[in-house]
């Protein structure tokens, strides 16, 4: 039996139930009937559940989805998702401005930043963070100085814990030849597609044509794969974001969001905007405004004149103040300015953040990248294994920072040989043309569209 992951009705409500409750809307009602028919809770961390439901009650979760979707929020006013209205909920909106792109050699060591913090938190992704933390003291490497691996970790752990099925052949280190493909090293190699194609000043119709042409569906998840279905059912952007979509505030329009700050050094604005026009066709309010945030804290490391902490500020002027995702930036950043011990930094953001939010939600895992480059101040090993050691979305968290941390690196030089040698400069993607490509290549792609006007 084919369960297809992230698309089904059943599934789709349980996880819009949790949405509701933290975007300001009450769903008490639409649960009360949804689990007097004997209606179930979304899987934890599966993609679908096990079991096909009765006809009877995919089509009650069709109806009740879109009775969701009208329920109005109390958190309309401070959360827009409009960018004017964005722009003028953030006070400290920076200016616009140009600047001088990076040397090709920052952005090469900017993707390999990314690469190597994704291929870091692969073999741990959907694992408990008790589980990541257990594995790596079991392989002697706790705090975490590199890759996973499975040498001297005792059979009986990993039968409690076991790694990323998809992930351990290809990312644990005795097994690592090469980046393997992930959605978070496509996403960037498909918005350079897009740049090429249409230019920085590309609309959000031009990001789904190109998802139609060179993304294949089972390439995608969460609000990616609802959105891609919403485009072939007929629903234009940005309602893609909306319909039947309880995944519009999770990670991943943050993973798409490098490229836009990269090609836009010293203008976090125009990043913010490049990055916004992307999102919109996959998310809505917090879920835009992490892809926001990284574009902006990214095009302001582009530079190469601020250290992490001043892009991390520059990244926040981009978020609503009195948005959700504001307080958790706020807090995670200070949070992480005043504890020594990252471990005490994760466990609160999981005290705080964990018993509302899924694993993949854009709000945690976005307070956490925050949070171990502000802990690790801009070292590239110490974010990168900050990140991925702080659990949740592991190989997206550890991919946004080590590009960042990488860029403020400015070479791939200055990033550990233990990082970098494995990767063999080539990673595989079923994107286009850049299966086999190497992060030098990459890199001047890049160089040519931030110097393109």
């Amino acid at each position: 039996m084919l369960r297809l992951t992230w698309v089904q009705p059943e599934d789709l409500l349980g996880h819009e139930l949790r949405q509701a409750r933290l975007d300001g809307r009450e769903p008490s009602a639409v649960e009360a009937r949804w689990r007097a028919a004997g209606g179930p809770d979304a899987p934890e961390r599966a993609g679908a559940s096990a079991h096909r439901p009765s006809r009877y009650l995919r089509l009650l979760a069709e109806d009740l989805l879109d009775e969701l979707a009208d329920l109005p929020s109390t958190l309309a006013d401070d959360e827009p998702t409009d960018l004017a209205a964005i722009e003028a909920a953030c006070p400290d909106w920076p200016a616009a401005r140009s600047g001088t792109a990076p040397h090709p050699r920052a952005l090469e060591a900017a993707w390999l930043g990314r690469a190597i913090g994704c291929l870091l938190g692969k073999p741990v992704e959907k694992l408990p963070l008790d589980g990541i933390r257990a594995l790596a003291r079991a392989a002697g490497d706790w705090p975490l100085t590199g890759y996973f691996t499975a040498r001297g970790v005792p059979p009986e752990l990993l039968e409690a814990h076991p790694w990323n099925r998809r992930s351990a052949a290809t990312s644990l280190a005795e097994n690592i030849d090469g980046m393997p493909e992930d959605d978070d090293l496509n996403y960037p190699l498909l918005n350079l597609l897009l740049l090429q194609r249409h230019g920085k000043h590309f609309g959000t119709d031009d990001v789904a044509r190109l998802w139609l042409d060179e993304l294949p569906p089972g390439r995608t998840f969460t609000a990616e794969r609802v959105a891609h279905r919403n485009l072939l059912c007929g629903i234009e952007p940005p309602h893609t974001a909306r319909h039947r979509n309880p995944f519009r505030e999770w990670i991943g329009a943050l993973i798409r969001a490098d490229v836009h700050g990269w090609t836009n050094p010293g203008d976090p604005a125009a990043a913010a905007a490049q990055a916004h026009r992307d999102a919109v066709l996959t998310h809505t309010a917090n879920g835009v405004y992490a892809a926001m945030f990284a574009a902006a804290t990214i095009a302001a490391a582009a530079t190469g004149t601020q250290d992490v902490h001043a892009c991390l500020r520059t990244g926040r002027a981009v978020v609503p103040a009195r948005s959700r995702l504001a307080a958790a930036l706020d807090h995670a950043v200070r949070l992480a300015a005043h504890t020594r011990d990252f471990d005490d930094v994760v466990d609160e953001l999981h005290a705080v953040h964990g018993p509302a939010h899924h694993w993949v939600h854009a709000l945690p895992n976005t307070a956490l990248i925050a949070a171990a480059l502000t802990h690790a101040d801009g070292d590239f090993s110490g974010s990168v294994c900050r990140a991925v050691s702080g659990g949740w979305d592991t190989d997206s968290n550890g991919a946004t920072a080590g590009s960042i941390a990488g860029l403020l690196a400015g070479t791939p030089a200055a990033l550990p040989e233990r990082w970098r040698n494995p990767l063999k400069n080539r990673l595989a993607t079923t994107v286009a043309d850049f299966n086999g490509t190497g992060f030098d290549t990459l890199a001047h792609l890049t160089h040519r569209e931030a110097t393109r006007s």
